[in-house]
C-alpha cells in the first residue's frame, strides 16, 4: 500500500511542501500528511499562524528546533515530537532551517489513537515522547529520521506504520462519525440540531464533544461557523469578508468577535500577515475541517 503523492510547487522562497493522501483505511482518522521542508538564513525565522485545527503530531526529521505557542503567548523551543490538543486558539509558529512531518488527527482518529480525552489537552502543546496521550504514535519520529532525502519512501513506511498500529476501536465511534458530519453540515447551527442529528441526549452529546473533540458542543459549532467563513475567504477572489459569513453569523461584527476570540487578532491583522506555511495547504485542510461546504 503506498500513499498517493501531491506535490505543492514552492508558494514562498523558504518553504516547500509535499502533500501525501494517506490510503482508505486512514483517511477517516488522520488528515493527509504534509513533509515540509524549510530554508531560512541563520538567525532567521520563518513566522506563521495556524487557525483552530483538531489535534496534529509534529516530528523533526533534522534541522534547527522549532518554536510554537498559542498566539500571544511567548514562543518556545519545542521537542523532535511535538504533540498538541485539539485547538480553539490559533498557533504561532516559528521555523528555522529544517524539515518535518504534520499528521493531524480527526475526533474519530483520536478515539482509536489516542489514550487520553481530548479536554485534558485542549489547547495544549506537548513533547509527543512524554505524554501518554500520542505514545502510540511515537515511533513515527524514528521513521523520519532514518533517511530524510527520501521523503515520499518515507511517506509509505508512515502509511505503513499507521495500518499496522496497535489501535482499540472505542465503543462510540458511531456516535464520533455521526457528531463530526453534523458540526461540518452547514445548516446545523445549534446545540439542539446536533442532538436531534447524532440521536443522544444533550448530557450524552457534552460528553463525547470533550472525551473525543476536546471542547463543549456549543464552541465546536461557533469554531465550525468561524472556519467555513475563513475556509470561503481564501477560495475567494473577493477580498470582502462580508460575502463570505457563515449563515449563522448575524453580522459582520459578530464574525469579527469570534475572529478575536479564535485567532487573537481582527480580520484585517490576519490578511496582511504572510503565510509561508498555510498558503499551499489551506484548501486541502479547510476541506478536511468541512470548511468546503455551505
Amino acid at each position: 500500500m503506498g500513499a498517493s503523492i501531491s506535490t505543492m510547487p514552492e508558494l514562498h522562497e523558504a518553504v516547500g511542501v509535499r502533500i501525501y493522501s494517506l490510503g482508505s483505511r486512514l483517511q477517516d482518522y488522520f488528515t493527509a500528511l504534509y513533509c515540509f521542508s524549510v530554508e531560512a538564513a541563520d538567525g532567521v525565522e520563518v513566522v506563521d499562524c495556524h487557525y483552530p485545527d483538531w489535534a496534529a503530531v509534529h516530528f523533526l526529521a533534522g534541522g534547527e528546533p522549532h518554536r510554537v505557542s498559542l498566539w500571544g503567548e511567548t514562543p518556545q523551543e519545542r521537542a523532535p515530537f511535538t504533540a498538541n490538543g485539539p485547538t480553539s486558539r490559533a498557533l504561532s509558529v516559528r521555523l528555522r532551517s529544517s524539515q518535518f512531518w504534520s499528521l493531524g488527527l480527526n475526533p474519530v482518529g483520536w478515539s482509536r489513537y489516542a489514550e487520553s480525552p481530548a479536554s485534558g489537552v485542549a489547547n495544549t502543546i506537548v513533547d509527543g515522547q512524554d505524554h501518554a496521550a500520542f505514545a502510540r504514535l511515537a515511533p513515527i519520529l524514528e521513521i523520519v529520521r532514518e533517511n530524510p532525502g527520501d521523503p515520499d519512501g518515507t511517506a509509505r513506511q508512515i502509511e505503513d506504520f499507521l495500518c499496522t498500529a496497535r489501535s482499540t476501536r472505542s465503543p462510540h465511534e458511531v456516535q464520533v462519525i455521526a457528531l463530526h458530519e453534523a458540526l461540518r453540515d452547514p445548516a446545523i447551527g445549534d446545540v439542539e440540531g446536533l442532538v436531534d442529528r447524532v440521536g443522544v441526549s444533550r448530557r450524552t452529546l457534552e460528553r463525547l464533544a470533550s472525551r473525543y473533540f476536546g471542547f463543549s458542543p456549543k464552541l465546536l459549532l461557533r469554531r465550525q461557523r468561524f472556519l467555513r467563513s475563513l475556509g470561503k475567504y481564501t477560495r475567494s477572489s473577493d477580498s470582502n469578508w462580508s460575502t463570505s459569513l457563515d449563515g449563522h453569523y448575524v453580522d459582520q461584527a459578530h464574525f469579527v468577535r469570534d475572529f478575536r476570540a479564535f485567532m487573537g487578532m481582527t480580520p484585517s491583522e490576519y490578511v496582511q500577515m504572510p503565510h509561508p506555511l498555510l498558503e499551499s495547504i489551506f484548501t486541502p485542510r479547510l476541506a478536511e475541517q468541512g470548511a468546503h461546504q455551505g
